[in-house]
């Protein structure tokens, strides 16, 4: 069943289940007046002799000159073609539809002058599943995502490629298999489709929405890792979260006390254990997984902003004045992946510390050498941990920020830009390498709490340890451990590890309202 969009109101939930789970998407029938209106006041420019930007004139640098009425929808045409200059292996089939969906609630707002021929065939387009190929390179975040969305623009006129039941086609050929038909643009047709922040958004939501299933699974590891350990829950008692009174880290410790309830383990070594405080990565959780949170909470507010803006250039205004703005500079994208990436990076980092921990005989409080059953002649977890701290070094260089860079383009017409779209990007990379930390963590506290057995973990933690094991048994032995890796990877990415424990401890971390 389609989901239905309301411009002004789609909410992160519904962005995220278009994400996660393909469903088509199409705009609320009440939007149709709106976009009527607006789009018989550019036909009606078009037709006239005043000039006006995108309408009837040349784009960027070429705005001065004139085009004849004859000639606009070879203007658009001309457009689309000569900005599909993407390079780079096609953007991910859930991004893409995630574009198109934006792409939709951006024109469903009555501002950018398109006929409703043009909503209607990208709600068939989600429909039967005719997605662009768009190459993942080649916008600055500027004068909107102009190459990625002219990709996604050619394959409505029949050209360039899209992907189709699993083929890729010719755009045309895509279309037709479909039972669908390529448009000719209308004035100004072209322009608001390729005008937008749509792919950079698409793409820091993706980051987002990943970052955010890492940072609930990285809880339910970091729970694991502390029991492992034998560290103590004291320091997440809620009044020490409540003094400080930051949202993110009382909803962190709340999570982790509900993931640590009733675990013998903890019964075992309240009395007597001579530690006074644990290393910073178990009793820190609340403060830094919590900060990160934060993080993406206020990253999500803005992409949510962002997804419900018009954002092509230029805009048909409520009085019926067609105003040029510059609301495709997507600066406030490219500070929100920015967010995005220094949480990834942290929650990576201190996850990180913990497997260090484990495998450490110095610090773990009793647990073998790299926690193999016989050390010597096993390495254990050994080259796991070295794995896991290469990918936390390979966060920590894609975390510098994207957006205090800028380089002119278009003969200095577009003379500051946002990088937004790549900045964007590289969270699909760094989230990748979150899920593999994060499932390394979840192989090294699996094995630290079967080894404090009889002890049993927490009730909670007992249904993770059994999602784990129900794909990647205990390491008894010495094994070819790559598979290994990529199982508990999976089960982090594929949201398995969170749906393994009750939803409602982790119902405090929401992202969204």
């Amino acid at each position: 069943m389609a989901i239905t969009l309301q411009p002004g109101a789609v909410s992160l939930a519904t962005l995220e289940t278009i994400y996660w789970t393909g469903e088509p998407a199409h705009l609320d029938p009440v939007c149709d007046p709106a976009i009527e209106k607006a789009a018989a006041r550019i036909a009606e420019i078009a037709s006239g002799d005043a000039p006006v930007y995108g309408i009837n004139t040349g784009f960027g640098k070429l705005a001065s000159i004139r085009i004849a009425p004859a000639d606009v929808a070879t203007l658009q045409r001309n457009l689309i073609l000569s900005h599909c200059c993407g390079v780079g292996v096609p953007l991910a089939e859930n991004v893409v539809r995630l574009i198109l969906s934006l792409k939709l609630i951006s024109l469903g707002r009555g501002a950018s002058g398109v006929r409703l021929e043009i909503v209607r065939l990208i709600e068939a387009m989600l429909e039967k599943g005719v997605v662009p190929v768009i190459p993942e390179k080649g916008s600055v975040g500027a004068s909107g995502d102009l190459a990625p969305l002219a990709h996604m623009a050619a394959v409505m006129m029949g050209e360039g490629e899209a992907f189709y039941q699993g083929q890729r086609l010719a755009g045309a050929a895509a279309l037709a298999k479909a039972g669908l038909a390529p448009i000719v643009l209308a004035a100004k047709e072209g322009l608001a489709l390729i005008n937008g922040t749509q792919a950079s958004t698409a793409l820091a939501l993706a980051g987002l929405f990943r970052a955010h299933r890492a940072a609930q699974s990285a809880v339910i590891t970091g729970a694991m890792s502390t029991d492992a350990a034998m560290g103590s829950p004291a320091p997440f008692h809620a009044e020490i979260h409540t003094l400080r009174g930051h949202r993110g880290q009382q909803d962190v410790a709340a999570s982790l006390r509900a993931l640590l309830d009733r675990s013998e383990i903890r019964e075992s070594h309240v009395e007597g254990d001579e530690r006074v405080q644990d290393p910073y990565c178990i009793r820190c959780q609340p403060q830094v997984d919590g900060a990160c949170l934060d993080l993406l909470r206020s990253a999500g507010a803005t992409l949510e902003i962002e997804a419900n803006a018009v954002t092509d250039n230029p805009l048909v205004l409520s009085d019926g004045s067609v105003v040029s703005g510059g609301n495709f500079h997507a600066e406030p994208v490219a500070f929100a992946a920015d967010q995005i990436a220094i949480a990834i990076c942290e929650i990576g980092a201190i996850a990180q510390r913990r497997i260090a921990l484990l495998v450490d005989p110095a610090l773990s409080h009793g647990l073998p050498a790299f926690l193999a059953k016989s050390p010597g002649l096993n390495s254990g977890l050994m080259i796991a941990e070295v794995t896991s701290a290469a990918l936390m070094s390979e966060n920590k260089q894609m975390s510098h920020p994207a957006s205090v860079d800028s380089t002119p383009t278009s003969a200095n017409q577009e003379d500051h830009v946002s990088m937004a779209c790549h900045g964007a990007r590289r969270l699909l990379q760094m989230t990748d390498n979150l899920f593999s930390i994060i499932g390394i963590e979840l192989l090294t506290a699996a094995q630290g709490v079967e080894f404090r057995q009889p002890l049993r973990t927490g009730t909670e933690l007992i249904k993770a340890l059994a999602a784990v094991r129900r794909v990647v048994p205990t390491l008894e032995i010495d094994r070819y451990m790559a598979p290994d890796l990529e199982a508990a990877a999976h089960l982090v990415a594929d949201g398995v590890l969170v749906a393994s424990v009750d939803p409602a401890i982790l119902a405090g971390m929401r992202v969204g309202a």
